[in-house]
Parts: C-alpha cells; structure tokens; sequence
C-alpha cells in the first residue's frame, strides 16, 4: 500500500528538487511516481490548436514515491507514517512523531 495519497503535502528528500515542499496533485500507483505541485518543472513544447496557443509551457513531471516523504499536518514535521486500524477495521495512517492520525 502507498503512503502518500492526493493532496498530501511533501517534502522532496533526495535529487535536484532537494528540499523543496509541495502538494501533491496525482499519484501513478503502477509506475510509483507522484506528481507535486510546483516541484520538477520541465518546458514542453506545444503546437496550436483551435482552443489553445502553441508555445513553451511549464509543466510537472513525476517523481520516484521513494524520493518524497510525507509532512505531518499537525506537527508539520516529515515523517514515515504508520498503519493501525481502527475500532470499525478500518486501515488509518498515523504519524510516528507525534502520534496524530493522519486524513
């Protein structure tokens, strides 16, 4: 099971984006790669179309799930969350610095 799910926020651990926070805007469970905003921008070229203009973009590109650790929301520290169930069965991630449950 994957630790960090859409929305999270991140921090980016290793590579050239070293350091940089974001959140995270699309998971690629079968590559393993999460997209995050505003982190990993890459230019692509786009050709015209009858709704858009042609030109350089900005876009982000995906990164390894390995190469981001999640950010508490409480404690606001990185962490590698836990996994406890609950009373009901159901699978909840915890954070292991603070103990809070994380949503």
């Amino acid at each position: 099971m994957l630790t960090i799910k859409k929305k999270d926020k991140v921090l980016v651990i290793s590579g050239d984006e070293k350091g940089k926070k974001g959140e995270v805007l699309k998971v690629i469970p079968q590559e393993e790669r999460v997209i995050v905003s505003k982190v990993n921008l890459v230019k692509k070229h786009t050709r015209p179309t009858q709704t858009t203009p042609g030109g350089i973009r900005e876009i982000e590109a995906p990164l390894h799930i390995s190469n981001v650790m999640l950010i508490c929301p409480k404690c606001e520290q990185p962490t590698r969350p836990k996994f406890d169930f609950l009373s009901d069965g159901k699978k909840v991630r915890f954070c292991r610095k603070c103990g809070e449950m994380i949503i």
